[in-house]
């Protein structure tokens, strides 16, 4: 069988997928630290495979955001949904409390390394620089701040050109994780639309088992609170599905990629 072939019909209890869909889901306090532009809020950046949404529940701001269209700032306020496909570079700003929930398309792949910083070109070059400037170490909330200075100076710097430059650069950073990412898709939300086409099947044949199958599930509210990519996340922890490994030409399954926090 084609290793890349979709998982075959299920025969027996249905997958079950951590939440609707394979989506992700966290909480999300947006940073306060004012930035060399004067605004207040995350690190910009750039999902590859992913959309976003964002469900404003507290305070006030915007996400500005750069795609091949134009630069953009939507305001955000209490009870405004707002979503963003892959490809475009967003940017929290808080304008005061602001909090949000945040759902993500995919579940695993963003903390997988989808998204890209959008760092100063040398540093996009240099994958080994990338890493270094990317990674959390030593004190969070000031590699964390850190982090999202570097990432700042390189938006500003997009908004005046070089996009298409950013896109390629992402896509070389990121490139030798497809494999692990196409995994995660297939064992989730690939996973979860395959059920939905087995229950219809059944449904159209009379068959009601599926039915027999109903549960309820809860998710444990987050204790640790991470510095992500925009402020602090609180992450539910939703376990994945079962993988079956894609096996490379040597043989050996692709290992996981290290997780890092959205």
């Amino acid at each position: 069988m084609d290793s890349r072939a979709p998982v075959p019909p299920y025969r027996g209890t249905p997958v079950v997928t951590p939440l609707p869909g394979g989506v992700g889901i966290s909480g999300l306090t947006v940073y306060d630290w004012e930035a060399a532009d004067g605004l207040c809020g995350g690190t910009p950046h750039m999902h590859l495979v992913c959309s976003e949404a964002y469900v404003v529940i507290g305070g006030a701001g915007s996400v500005q955001t750069l795609t091949t269209s134009g630069f953009a700032d939507t305001p955000l306020l209490p009870g405004d949904v707002v979503w963003f496909t892959p490809g475009t570079v967003h940017r929290l700003v808080n304008d005061g409390g602001l909090r949000l929930v945040v759902l993500m398309q995919n579940s695993g792949l963003p903390e997988a390394g989808d998204a890209v910083f959008t760092f100063p070109a040398p540093l996009l070059a240099d994958p080994h620089a990338y890493r270094k400037a990317a990674a959390l170490t030593g004190d969070h909330a000031t590699a964390a701040r850190r982090r999202r200075d570097l990432a700042l100076e390189g938006f500003l710097a997009l908004r005046k050109g070089g996009l298409p430059e950013f896109h390629t650069a992402a896509h070389r950073l990121k490139g030798e994780l497809l494999d692990a990412w196409w995994i995660r898709w297939r064992d989730g939300p690939l996973a979860a639309a395959l059920t939905t086409g087995r229950q219809l099947e059944r449904l159209k044949a009379g068959d009601l088992t599926h039915l027999d199958h109903g549960a309820v599930s809860r998710l444990e509210r987050p204790e640790r609170r991470l510095f992500g990519m925009c402020g602090l996340l609180h992450p539910y922890p939703v376990p994945g599905p079962p993988t079956r490994p894609l096996r490379g030409s040597s043989g050996s399954p692709h290992p996981r990629p290290p997780k890092e926090p959205f």
